[in-house]
């Protein structure tokens, strides 16, 4: 499939995030291995971007963009419900866990 966003083809999944969006995905989702240092400068970019009003739209575009993946990939989110052991009453105290 071609994506292209505002006349930009995106060759990969997350270009095309990166061109929607404005910004890198590393941004808000950072990066394997990254120190605490590291961490704490890309959360800080990301409020100073989320405060720039020319980014007003931006939780909306991310929370727009994760519900496509979430529509697209279904496959990704194999969540099945986990067994509850059953709870058994414990004589003259009611139920127990």
């Amino acid at each position: 499939m071609k994506y292209i966003v505002a006349g930009h083809q995106a060759v990969s999944d997350a270009e095309f995030a990166e061109l929607a969006l404005g910004t890198p995905v590393e941004l808000w989702l950072g990066v394997e291995g990254e120190s605490d240092e590291e961490r704490a400068a890309r959360l800080d970019a990301a409020r100073d971007i989320l405060a720039d009003p020319e980014y007003g739209s931006l939780p909306d575009d991310l929370i727009g963009l994760a519900a496509r993946v979430v529509d697209e990939h279904l496959d990704l989110f194999h969540v099945v419900p986990l067994a509850r052991p059953a709870r058994r009453r414990i004589a003259g105290r009611g139920l127990a866990a």
